[in-house]
C-alpha cells in the first residue's frame, strides 16, 4: 500500500499524521510511504529522519496523487479536499458534530473515512 502524509495545512497545526519510527514500521512490512517535503519540520522532524527511515520525500501533489491511504492529523481543508480521489482512504481525527470539521463533504469525492 501506498500511504501519503501531507504536511497539515490548518491554522495553527504543526503536527504530522506519521512520526519517522512510524514510518520505519510500515515501510518494514512493505508499505511504500510518501511524505510531504517539510511536514514534519513544525514537529521538529527533519526530511532526512525520515529518509533514513523509509520515507520516500515528494511534493504534495504527488503525496494526495499517488497515496493509497492518506493520513493527517486535522480534518482535510477545502483544497485537500478537493484533491481527494475515489476509493482512497482518508485517516484522520474528524469531530463528531457536523460542519467539514466531521468530514462532511469528504464522502462525496467517493473517499472512504476513517475516523480518529
Amino acid at each position: 500500500m501506498r500511504v501519503g502524509v501531507p504536511k497539515e495545512i490548518k491554522d495553527s497545526e504543526w503536527r504530522v499524521g506519521l512520526t519517522p519510527g512510524s514510518v520505519e514500521e510500515l515501510a518494514r512490512h512493505g508499505h511504500n510511504v510518501l511524505v510531504e517535503r517539510g511536514a514534519g519540520l513544525g514537529s521538529g522532524l527533519s526530511d532526512e529522519e525520515y529518509v533514513q527511515c523509509g520515507a520516500h520525500m515528494v511534493a504534495t501533489d504527488a503525496v494526495w496523487a499517488d497515496s493509497d491511504l492518506v493520513v493527517k492529523v486535522k480534518e482535510p481543508q477545502a483544497s485537500e479536499r478537493a484533491r481527494l480521489r475515489p476509493g482512497q482512504l482518508l485517516f484522520a481525527y474528524l469531530h463528531s458534530r457536523g460542519g467539514y470539521g466531521s468530514g462532511e463533504g469528504v464522502g462525496e469525492r467517493g473517499c472512504h473515512l476513517h475516523r480518529l
